[in-house]
C-alpha cells in the first residue's frame, strides 16, 4: 500500500498573503494546497478564505473541491468586481490512488520522481504554462486547468507559490527536493537556498537576475510503501 509524509515551509514576513492547507482524508487520501494572494488586491483575505473554506468543507470528489472554488470565486469577484479579493491555488487531491492537480494563476506543481520530473502548473522561463488560468475572483465565471496523475512509491510533489520558484532555478529547486531524505530535510534545503539568494543576491539571468522579495510557501509531499 502507498503512504506519504509530508512538511511544509512558509515564510510570509513579506506580505503576508500566502496561506496553505494540508488535509488528511483518510484512507490514504489528502488534500494539499498552496495560495498565493495578489498583492495590493485583497489576497491576504482571499488566500486565507479559501484555506478556511477547504478545511471544512465535505470533500470527496473533485467535484467537492471544485464547488468549493465556485462558490468562493462567486463571493470575491460579487464583492471585488474582479480587482480585489484575488488568489492563486494550486491543489493536489488525492483519491484511491489517484493525484488530481487543480490550479488557477501561476502557482507552480511539480511531480518529480527518480530519474525525471514534470512541471504541471506555474510559470517556465518566466513565461505561464499554456492553458494557464486567471486567479480566483479576477472574473464571475471560474476557470481552472486540471489534470490526473498516477504516483508510485519514491514519487515527491511540490507545491509552491512563486516566492520561491522565482528565486531558485527549477533545476536547483528539483535536485534539492531529490536529494532530499526526508521531506523535512527537502523544506529545510530549499530554505537555505532561498536565504543564500538573499543574502548574496545571486539569482540566474533566467529569473531576472536579482531576489525578488515575495512570500514564501511550499508543501512537500513523498510516497513509500507502508
Amino acid at each position: 500500500m502507498l503512504a506519504s509524509t509530508y512538511a511544509t515551509l512558509q515564510d510570509n514576513s513579506t506580505h503576508g498573503e500566502d496561506s496553505f492547507l494540508v488535509r488528511d482524508l483518510g484512507g490514504g487520501n489528502f488534500l494539499d494546497v498552496v495560495l498565493d494572494g495578489v498583492t495590493g488586491h485583497g489576497g491576504g483575505e482571499a488566500s486565507q478564505g479559501v484555506a478556511e473554506a477547504l478545511e471544512t468543507a465535505s470533500i470527496a470528489s473533485t467535484g467537492d473541491l471544485i464547488a468549493v472554488l465556485e462558490d468562493q470565486n462567486a463571493e470575491f469577484f460579487q464583492v471585488g468586481g474582479g480587482r480585489f479579493l484575488l488568489t492563486t491555488i494550486t491543489a493536489a487531491l488525492m483519491l484511491d490512488g489517484t493525484v488530481h492537480v487543480i490550479h488557477a494563476g501561476d502557482s507552480p506543481f511539480y511531480h518529480i520522481q527518480t530519474d525525471s520530473f514534470k512541471q504541471l502548473a506555474g510559470r517556465i522561463g518566466g513565461l505561464l504554462r499554456p492553458g494557464a488560468t486567471k486567479v480566483l475572483g479576477s472574473s464571475e465565471e471560474l476557470s481552472l486547468s486540471s489534470v490526473e496523475i498516477t504516483v508510485a512509491a519514491g514519487d515527491r510533489l511540490l507545491l509552491a507559490t512563486d516566492g520561491i520558484s522565482d528565486n531558485l532555478p527549477t533545476a536547483e529547486l528539483v535536485q534539492a527536493v531529490r536529494d532530499a531524505a526526508s521531506p523535512d530535510e527537502g523544506a529545510s534545503r530549499i530554505k537555505s537556498m532561498v536565504e543564500t539568494r538573499l543574502e548574496h543576491g545571486l539569482v540566474p539571468e533566467q529569473l531576472g537576475g536579482r531576489y525578488r522579495h515575495d512570500d514564501q510557501t511550499a508543501i512537500l509531499r513523498f510516497f513509500g510503501s507502508s
